[in-house]
């Protein structure tokens, strides 16, 4: 049994497997989420971490220890579990990897007539009483952190601690008494009315956000609730307009992505692997679309509007420019973008569009982000097409405004990707995903145009970010000097010698006013 943690083997599930088929794992899980849609994610399984999925991104987790049978499972991962960081338990089942809750093994023990269920009685109390001990919030507001955690992870074997694992929990901490029981049973039994609304199809967003502060407000204690936190903020922003708008003018294209894992994963038996870039940038997306939406459904409206006052939401143009069209006609993956955006606005206006039918606040935030997402597109595109396809300047416009003209490229650039360095990675992490080996049967013939279109722009990027004024503060606090050290000199020399038209002006002066006075 290693006793620290480890570096994750190249591949995980052979060498588990290796250890035994009573073998199991306990990995700490880092932050992170799949990169794909709002839309597509699926209420989280709650007392697990879901790192077990199809698809899911093995590199987020630590080998803790490798324990053999469900005894010793549960008794280190009582142990362990540290009320910060997520502690999950995998094994290898028929070569798939399966997630248990720590509930699931108490069942089974507690059932098994082989154990001794006063001891894990015992050890089930220990940790119940240190989730009350450690928590942040301390007193009574404890044991209501203590109970949420014990449903999250050890609703298999009951929604709340039974008496044999409360009472000594209770005695341990000298509070043994009636209202603190109810406390702990009531707090059980609300966690567990909220976990099966999680997988009600239909709610409000009046609903989710009550249930959302429900959460939030345990998540700092129970970190297995803190991706339902997350989840629950992303279903309140499908059914929020604005938020829906700061998201398709955060959100990077991912086009490419998304219809290689339509078309082709399943084929090639592995799912393509976003770019790091990109997925910084969605990433950041996503943390600034659920902080907005936290601060306009917490009371905090003069944060959110700050929020969407830093990203102006593009309108949409009534028709598309000339650069933007020809970069679409030349680039499969943004002739992509725009057909998918049709067929999503196409899937929105549907008649049997029942979800959105059932939840008209869910319509009306998706058309929102169409809109916005189509402006967006078009200031992605017509950026694009300014940098690889530039125009010749126009025979009759006057030379001083030719460089007026050359510097709306890098204007167009900026208003679409926030700066010159966050459109070259953009750049670059969508020409590191095209280099991805193997390439995907459906886009095969497009890909090596598709590379030297994106490498086009990215040359004339870097061109263009070159030949960019830069601001020198140094220079400028020597040309401030030089202007002061001017104004002084006049000074020092003394007066000036008057010339005549001062001296008619002074006479006219002495002369009094050619108007007669006004009182007011």
């Amino acid at each position: 049994m290693s006793e620290q943690p480890a570096p994750l083997s190249d591949d995980f599930r052979t060498w588990l497997a290796e250890r035994g088929p009573d073998a199991y794992a306990l990995v700490w899980v880092g932050e992170g989420s799949e990169p794909t849609g709002f839309e597509r994610a699926d209420a989280p399984r709650v007392g697990k971490t879901g790192i077990a999925r199809a698809g899911a991104d093995l590199t987020r987790i630590v080998s803790q220890d490798v324990t053999h049978g469900q005894a010793e499972t549960l008794r280190r991962w009582l142990q362990l579990d540290d009320t910060v960081r997520h502690l999950a338990i995998l094994t290898i089942e028929s070569g798939v990897l399966r997630e248990h809750t720590p509930g699931e093994l108490a069942a089974k023990l507690m059932h098994d007539p082989g154990s001794d269920e006063a001891r894990l009685t015992e050890q089930l109390a220990g940790w119940f009483y240190r989730r009350n001990a450690e928590a942040q919030q301390g007193l009574e507001l404890g044991w209501i952190a203590a109970a949420a955690a014990w449903t999250c992870h050890m609703r298999a074997l009951a929604s709340y601690p039974p008496p044999s694992v409360l009472t000594p929990s209770l005695q341990r901490a000298g509070e043994l008494d009636e209202p603190t029981a109810d406390l702990v049973v009531t707090t059980g039994l609300r966690i567990v009315d909220l976990i099966d609304r999680l997988e009600r199809p239909y709610r409000t967003r009046t609903e989710l956000i009550d249930d959302w502060h429900a959460v939030e407000s345990l998540a700092a204690d129970v970190p297995t609730l803190a991706p339902t936190a997350d989840w629950l903020l992303d279903q309140i922003a499908l059914r929020d307009a604005h938020a829906q708008q700061l998201r398709a003018v955060l959100e990077p294209d991912l086009t490419d992505y998304l219809r290689d894992r339509r078309a082709d994963s399943a084929l090639l038996g592995t799912a393509p692997v976003l770019d790091e870039a990109r997925a910084i940038h969605l990433a950041e997306a996503r943390e600034t679309v659920r902080a907005y939406t936290a601060a306009a459904h917490s009371g905090r409206e003069s944060e959110a509007r700050q929020l969407l006052d830093a990203f102006p939401i593009p309108s949409r143009g009534l028709s598309t420019s000339g650069p933007a069209a020809i970069w679409r006609e030349n680039s499969a993956t943004a002739a992509d973008a725009v057909e998918d955006l049709a067929a999503q606005r196409a899937a929105t206006g549907a008649e049997d569009g029942t979800d959105y039918f059932a939840d008209p606040e869910l319509l009306h935030a998706a058309t929102s982000y169409l809109a916005a997402r189509e402006g967006q597109l078009h200031l992605v595109h017509d950026a694009l097409g300014r940098l690889a396809f530039p125009s010749p300047a126009p025979r009759d416009l006057p030379e001083a405004l030719a460089p007026v003209a050359a510097a709306q490229t890098q204007r167009r650039v900026i208003e679409a990707f926030g700066t010159l360095e966050r459109a070259a990675q953009a750049l670059e992490g969508q020409l590191h995903y095209q280099l991805q080996q193997p390439i995907p049967a459906h886009r095969r013939a497009t890909t090596d145009a598709e590379r030297d279109l994106l490498n086009r722009a990215l040359g004339a990027l870097e061109h263009t970010a070159a030949a960019a004024v830069t601001f020198d503060e140094e220079d400028i606090r020597a040309r401030l000097r030089d202007a002061m050290a001017r104004s002084d000199t006049p000074a020092a020399a003394g007066p000036a010698t008057p010339t005549g038209h001062d001296e008619a002006h002074a006479q006219a002066l002495a002369a009094g006013p050619a108007m007669p006075r006004v009182d007011r």
